[in-house]
């Protein structure tokens, strides 16, 4: 089985889904209302929708008869903060790399 963050990457590498969660950021939408910018079937949109709703990433409302989608705002920061993670070991490795080329090069500078 995959594991949470595995699925939200997934998911998010098609820019479909990814402009579907765009959209969902300004709210709610119908199916119907997801589907229209795209120009693709209903089927097809109800794949992109299943796919990252199995990530986590959006739910189903219940308003009536309508099932609204909605962004689970809490995934998509779970998301962000591995994405930070990364960028602060990658940020504090440069860091120490600066640091030791600042040392070797005020070694290599002979006094006159």
């Amino acid at each position: 089985m995959e594991d949470s963050l595995s699925l939200k990457l997934a998911a998010l590498a098609d820019p479909t889904r990814r402009a579907i969660v765009a959209r969902l950021a300004r709210g709610e939408a119908s199916v119907a209302e997801l589907q229209r910018p795209f120009g693709i079937s209903q089927p097809a949109i109800s794949k992109h929708l299943k796919v990252l709703e199995r990530a986590g990433l959006i739910e189903q409302g219940r308003i009536g008869q309508s099932r609204p989608r909605r962004l689970r705002v809490e995934a998509l920061r779970a998301t962000g903060a591995w994405f930070d993670q990364v960028a602060d070991l990658w940020r504090d490795s440069f860091d120490r790399l600066d640091t030791l080329l600042m040392e070797t090069e005020n070694d290599d500078v002979e006094p006159r």
